[in-house]
């Protein structure tokens, strides 16, 4: 069975290749082992999401009276009726994708794929009893948790972020070990329904590389909330009575029902017959170039398999742009303007430059900032928090960065990111117009600020 492309991964980064691929006229075959849609749609981003939308509507609830509205008695929710539209969220979108797929004629192999070697212009890959010959290959196999090798972990129950989506019983407490994005979306959704959270982070601050004043300001309303952050704290080891902490030489136990391990994840390099193709790789990821090609240049990867970004939409794009380039077309990976986006309430996301990034360059810079209040959309639906939107500038008055926080900054973060991607300085960005009353009008209020 001969084929133009094999699609190893059917993640976003795969199943939108294998449309655009197959569109192109590419013959075109995807595997996947698991379910077709990847961590994203399966135990990642949407299912997350759709729990922290119920988070945050229980969240206005209680807030109601600050909008005049009256609610009788205590908001309550129902946890299992939670999980289950979140499964119906998911089972719907993953339905969407195979469907989408059929139609613009992919071949689905559900299955494992092995690549078994390359000969006279073709690769061989095998899954089953099956061996298909392909002309091109796109690596979209993703990423796996890292599991660290912390004393004790391996004999207590702890969770994942697989198995905190799937639980239908909220424990009373609940350690969060790791500070990222991830961990800090569930210390959100956990805190709103009302469970003890701490969060465990070995660094001074929380989510990692995004930018500093906007992750304290979001530490600093979910401390309010009644999330407990240590920070510059190891974990040593996790019993069953919760984790031992270590911080300026001095132990202390954390009691928890439940722990959660979200320290990161990292590229799946292993498993589909990587070895048979002697690729270059970097770090511990698959080196590519500005096309997403390999050292084989018939070889592709995109997605959370190169190491480099490890975000669905990032994922989405390098697909593309290696489908463009084996049909041909004039198209290359820029890394300019990638959003980030915590989806806590209230959402932090930045683009671009972060100023500690510049710092540790020794790149100058300059920063415009207003408070989320000089939006009067924001005003008035915001009667708790407040939130900044800052936007940073190089010496050529170019917009190169912005980090919001403040709802619905996931939304609004595009703006900037066209901003950045196209080079424009300030007095250029100015001339748009806004619609008014809108929250996005802040991002045109900074740049006068």
């Amino acid at each position: 069975m001969e084929h133009d492309i094999a699609i190893i991964g059917g993640g976003p980064a795969g199943y939108n290749a294998a449309e655009k691929a197959a569109l192109n006229g590419l013959r075109t075959i995807l595997f996947e082992k698991n379910a077709i849609g990847g961590v994203c749609l399966n135990e990642g981003c949407i299912p997350t999401k759709t729990l922290l939308y119920s988070a945050k509507t229980l969240d206005n609830i209680k807030s109601a009276s600050k909008y005049g509205i009256s609610v009788e008695g205590e908001p309550t929710f129902d946890l299992p009726k939670i999980i289950s539209r979140k499964d119906k969220v998911v089972k719907k979108l993953t339905a969407g994708v195979s469907a989408k797929l059929s139609f613009n004629g992919v071949t689905v192999v559900q299955g494992a794929a092995d690549i078994v070697n390359e000969d006279n212009g073709l690769f061989q890959i095998k899954s089953g009893e099956n061996t298909y010959s392909v002309k091109y290959i796109l690596l979209c196999t993703g990423s796996e948790t890292i599991i660290p090798p912390i004393k004790g972990l391996s004999e207590v129950d702890y969770w994942t972020s697989k198995e905190a989506l799937e639980s239908k019983e909220l424990p009373k407490s609940l350690a969060i070990i790791g500070g990222g994005v991830i961990g800090i979306e569930f210390a959100s959704f956990f805190n709103s329904m009302g469970v003890k959270v701490n969060v465990i982070e070995m660094m001074p601050e929380i989510l990692g590389a995004m930018d500093k004043e906007t992750s304290a300001m979001l530490r600093t309303d979910y401390t309010k909330k009644g999330v407990t952050f240590r920070l510059d704290t190891k974990v040593v080891e996790v019993t069953k009575k919760g984790v031992v902490v270590e911080k300026d030489g001095k132990s202390e136990t954390i009691e928890a029902d439940r722990i959660l391990v979200s320290v990161g994840r990292r590229p799946i390099v292993k498993g589909f017959g990587l070895e048979n193709l002697n690729i270059e790789m970097l770090k511990n990821g698959i080196k590519v170039n500005e096309y997403m090609q390999t050292s084989n240049p018939r070889v592709y990867a995109a997605g959370d398999v190169t190491g480099f970004s490890l975000l669905a939409h990032t994922a989405i794009r390098e697909g593309e742009v290696a489908i463009s380039h084996i049909v041909g077309e004039d198209d290359k990976m820029s890394y300019k303007a990638i959003p980030g986006v915590v989806y806590t309430n209230p959402e932090l996301a930045g683009v671009g430059k972060t100023e500690e990034e510049l710092n540790a360059n020794g790149e100058s810079f300059r920063v415009l900032k207003l408070p989320m209040a000089y939006s009067g959309r924001f005003v008035a639906e915001n009667e708790v928090g407040n939130g900044l939107c800052k936007i940073i500038v190089d010496d050529d008055d170019r917009i190169i960065g912005c980090h919001m926080l403040g709802n619905p900054a996931s939304e609004l973060i595009v703006i900037a990111g066209i901003a950045i991607e196209n080079g424009d300085t300030v007095e250029e960005f100015r001339k748009h117009v806004y619609p008014h009353p809108t929250v996005s009008e802040i991002i045109h209020e900074t740049l006068f600020s």
